[in-house]
């Protein structure tokens, strides 16, 4: 089995584990790493030999993207308290922690050396959290709050990762200069993300085809975050500065099938290189096991206090953070993202799993320093490895059974209060929009009747509680004979397509003209 033959297997086992983790109840991206452990033991699987440097740029920006693609920048905006105690306080916390353990447990290991390791298990992963998150049925503000702590953690955690890399093999050090490198890179990354994010809305709407469109989606988070790396800024930074920007920009409430085509395309992307990216978790387990030589003993319990560290003080950091967090806010917040109870408090506290950063990371220490071979490089690597596979394996499958247990779950009342209210306010912009035309065009009164119709259905479309009982039975009425009429429709639609597909058979038949005509008819079935 060669390379290219293992990787569309990964992507194939990415997909399939969706079902199969809806299924069983438990997060595809611990089931990916699973399959990847499994496919590691096996004689017939190849070594993963994916060059470390190529492992973030690859992965993070399309990752990143999509995870911006489900939330906004006014809820981080909102939030900035809780989320920057979690996104950098804690990843400072945790990396001084770890490296303060590993350095006294681990002979031979430099204090820098230790930050590095303390940096790459610092940070929990954005996709494993909001993946595992996302199913649980968790209130709004937990998730919002993951996803927050996932996008921005890697910022510091990663700037942190390359001072202290730095140190180790040039053997210098300064707190100055690490500052003054940390305060640069977010600039940087910060000012090429903007720029990147306005040149990419101008293309796209100069473009103005949805499918061009989306490929533009596709290549400026690559972009970004290369510019961003080659300028010595934080690559990271840069992709979401620039996917907020787009998101908060390119808003045009007409553009409907760009917004189908665009979700539709980055729901793939997430799912694969989602599949990917633990997949490669789990089939690098192969490779760091061969540098043990006879050390698992001593290895295995230096890890062991590592995991224990890197869990406890997510722990210990929480309580006063939510704490700290609605003091700071004062009262009358009680609806931002912040811990409301004990039991919140430890779920937020076991979702904090790690990922393919820290792989990347870990992958990416170098082989020499200036004095030689870096110092204990494969037991970083095993500590790290043994940090992310417990955190993911363990929390991640034991996840549901504890937010079950604790009965922490969304408020669905809220939920459909909200859902309600949108619908209401939805319903009578259509209808003051509806009233304006009339006013300007003296609609025929056949039409107003059909498009007054149209509007409560509408709004009882959108949310059936907006509605009285009776007007609910009506409209129930109604899509029954729209659903006789569609199927019927769409048994002459399909009838229709057959034929001009048929018609590809005839070689006398131009196949552009034949494509044009089903495009045709496709729409005329979507709409």
């Amino acid at each position: 089995m060669d390379q290219f033959v293992l990787l569309m297997l990964v992507l194939l086992g990415a997909l399939l584990m969706v079902p199969l983790g809806d299924r069983l109840g438990l997060p595809p991206p611990v089931l990916m790493t699973l399959l990847g452990i499994v496919m590691a033991v096996l004689p017939f699987v190849p070594n993963v030999d994916v060059p470390p440097g190529i492992v973030l740029p690859l992965l993070l920006p399309p990752l990143l993207y999509a995870a911006v693609q489900r939330t906004s920048w006014r809820q981080f905006a909102a939030n900035w308290q809780p989320i920057f105690l979690l996104a950098v306080a804690l990843v400072f916390v945790t990396t001084a922690a770890v490296a303060g353990v590993a350095h006294a447990l681990v002979p031979g290991l430099p204090l820098a050396a230790a930050v590095a390791l303390g940096a790459l298990v610092a940070p929990p992963d954005p996709v494993a959290a909001t993946a595992v998150a996302g199913r649980l049925g968790l209130p709004r503000r937990m998730v919002s709050l993951l996803e927050g702590e996932g996008l921005f953690n890697d910022v510091t955690a990663i700037v942190l990762y390359h001072v202290a890399i730095a140190a180790v093999v040039t053997g210098t050090f300064s707190w100055p200069g690490a500052l003054t490198e940390f305060v640069l890179s977010a600039v940087v990354a910060v000012i090429v993300g903007l720029a990147l994010g306005w040149l990419g809305g101008r293309l796209m709407a100069w473009l103005g085809d949805a499918t061009l469109q989306v490929g533009v989606s596709l290549l400026v988070p690559f972009v970004s975050y290369a510019l961003a790396d080659q300028l010595h800024g934080s690559g990271v930074l840069a992709v979401l500065t620039t996917s907020f920007y787009l998101s908060e920009r390119m808003s045009d409430a007409d553009d409907v099938l760009g917004r189908f085509a665009s979700a539709t395309f980055w729901q793939v992307v997430d799912t694969l290189v989602t599949g990917v990216a633990f997949g490669l978790i789990g089939l690098e387990l192969h490779a760091v096991l061969g540098t043990v030589h006879g050390r698992l003993g001593e290895l295995l319990w230096w890890s062991a206090a590592v995991v224990g560290v890197v869990v406890f003080v997510r722990l210990v950091w929480l309580l006063p953070a939510a704490w700290l967090a609605k003091k700071a806010r004062g009262p009358g917040h009680e609806d931002t993202e912040i811990p409301l109870s004990w039991r919140e408090t430890v779920v937020m506290w076991w979702a904090g799993m790690r990922g393919v950063a820290s792989v990347a990371l870990a992958l990416a220490i170098p082989l020499e320093t200036e004095d030689g071979a870096f110092p204990q490089r494969p037991v970083i690597v095993f500590i790290a490895f043994a940090v992310i596979l417990t955190t993911l394996i363990v929390q991640g499958l034991s996840l549901p059974w504890l937010v079950g247990k604790l009965g922490v779950k969304a408020d669905t009342a809220a939920e459909r209060e909200l859902e309600k209210r949108l619908a209401v306010a939805a319903a009578k912009a259509a209808k003051r929009r509806l009233r304006e035309i009339d006013e300007a065009e003296d609609l025929p009164e056949e039409v107003m009747e059909v498009l007054n119709r149209r509007l409560l259905d509408m709004g009882v479309r959108l949310s059936p509680e907006a509605a009285d009982e009776e007007r609910r039975e009506a409209y129930e009425q109604r899509v029954r004979r729209i659903r006789l009429m569609r199927r019927v429709q769409g048994e002459m639609m399909s009838a229709a397509r057959q034929v001009v597909l048929d018609a590809r058979r005839d070689p006398a038949a131009d196949p552009a003209i034949i494509s044009r005509i089903l495009r045709r008819l496709d729409a005329r079935s979507l709409r």
